[in-house]
């Protein structure tokens, strides 16, 4: 269940030799329409990879009929060479699908400040054009790993009571009852598929990772462009392990209109977003190195904007990722992670959680942190600011050796 999952849409992914494990490296999605509208959000890094400028340009244009994504390489940082190996890379699949490149979409992920083996990407891009099914979903979710150890996929289905085939789609495809094993398919019933990478380097915005989404519903770019703004707004912007954002960053939506659904915008938002928050909980649990999973909650802001600086705030805290590594509820250093944030509050009214247990009432101790059970993988950290009715949650992980080694020793 993933990005072909969604009527319309064949992926692959194949072996081209980019990576020295001989893993595969180079994955294609392909849109068959009729509808080729699309929307994007990319990295708030200042510096960024020549497949996120290219891929910008063509996302303005609200329309993609193709992606192609490669690992074992960022294409980052290489200048005006790098930028024009991108070109190349959507002429070659634009050629192998006789599409024009303005419609290409190209990701990268990998190592910054290196050229990537030409030679073999675009022999790879062949090869995966050619070997694009319905089937190919999976594969292609593999071949964009880089220190992922699984696979990242995602599916929901969504139903609406608007229905508004486009004349163009044929009614075996609209009625089809049959979707890779999920029944129900006809009338206002859409998919919504996704994969995605991720691993380190993982802040906002966006967390670090490659995200292919499509939907078979029948939507504009406008109105896809606003659904993921949110959607990611509420699912990989609150993913936070280790406060570093990559160069590459790309959530790329798009839809083929192929069940001729076009349901109401904030509905498909909403199983958008599910689908998002799935996929940002794989990344987190697949986290670098991690041994915790840190969900922080914090209730009782002002605002919202308060509740997610102070999440994020104690999210990037190394003392409290120490902490929780050491299994220590140590709830001093999550009350000064609060402490360094501009949020509305009394310090005397904060209270904090640890897996359920108050250790900290009106800024002072509370229960006794014995209490506090951290040998599960799942750790939830609660902050109570008491200064309003707003809410958030920021996921991170702990910090640990292994992190450390994994990242000391990346570029090799």
């Amino acid at each position: 269940m993933s990005v072909t999952a969604p009527l319309g849409f064949r992926a692959a992914g194949v072996a081209a030799g980019l990576k020295e494990s001989g893993q595969p490296d180079v994955a294609v999605v392909l849109n068959d329409g009729p509808s080729r509208a699309a929307a994007a959000v990319f990295t708030g890094n200042r510096i960024q990879a020549a497949p996120v400028t290219w891929t910008r340009q063509v996302v303005s244009g609200g329309r993609v009929r193709a992606v192609v994504l490669n690992s074992g390489g960022a294409n980052a940082c290489t200048g005006a060479p790098g930028f024009q190996d991108t070109h190349a890379t959507a002429e070659r699949l634009a050629a192998a699908i006789d599409d024009s490149a303005g419609e290409i979409a190209v990701c990268s992920t990998g190592l910054i400040g290196e050229r990537l083996p030409m030679d073999k990407l675009l022999t790879g891009v062949d090869a995966a054009a050619a070997a694009v099914s319905r089937a190919g979903g999976l594969f292609a979710a593999d071949a964009i790993r880089t220190t992922d150890t699984v696979v990242k996929i995602a599916f929901r289905h969504g139903a609406s009571t608007t229905v508004q085939p486009d004349p163009s789609t044929s009614a075996s495809a609209r009625n089809k009852s049959d979707i890779s094993g999920m029944p129900g398919f006809a009338g206002g019933v859409y998919a919504i598929g996704g994969m995605a990478k991720g691993a380190g380097m993982i802040a906002p915005a966006l967390a670090t990772m490659l995200c292919v989404l499509t939907t078979d519903a029948d939507l504009p770019s406008a109105d896809l462009d606003v659904a993921l703004r949110s959607a990611v707004a509420e699912s990989f912007d609150r993913l936070d392990t280790d406060g570093c954002m990559s160069t590459n960053d790309t959530v790329l939506l798009m839809a083929s209109g192929a069940t001729g659904v076009r349901p109401d915008l904030g509905e498909f938002t909403v199983t958008l977003t599910e689908v998002c928050a799935d996929l940002a909980r794989q990344l987190q649990r697949d986290a670098e190195g991690a041994q915790k999973m840190i969900t922080i909650e914090v209730i009782g802001a002002a605002s919202e904007t308060d509740a997610v600086t102070v999440g994020r705030a104690v999210a990037r805290s190394n003392l409290v990722k120490c902490a929780i590594g050491g299994e220590d509820p140590n709830w001093g250093r999550i009350l000064s992670a609060v402490g360094t944030t501009d949020a509305v509050f009394e310090p005397d009214r904060l209270n904090v959680a640890v897996n359920g247990v108050w250790v900290c009432r009106h800024g002072a101790a509370g229960d006794e942190r014995a209490k506090v059970d951290l040998t599960p993988k799942d750790v939830t950290i609660t902050v109570d600011l008491s200064a309003g009715p707003q809410t958030a949650v920021i996921l991170t992980t702990d910090l640990t050796a292994a992190y450390v080694h994994e990242n000391s020793a990346y570029s090799t």
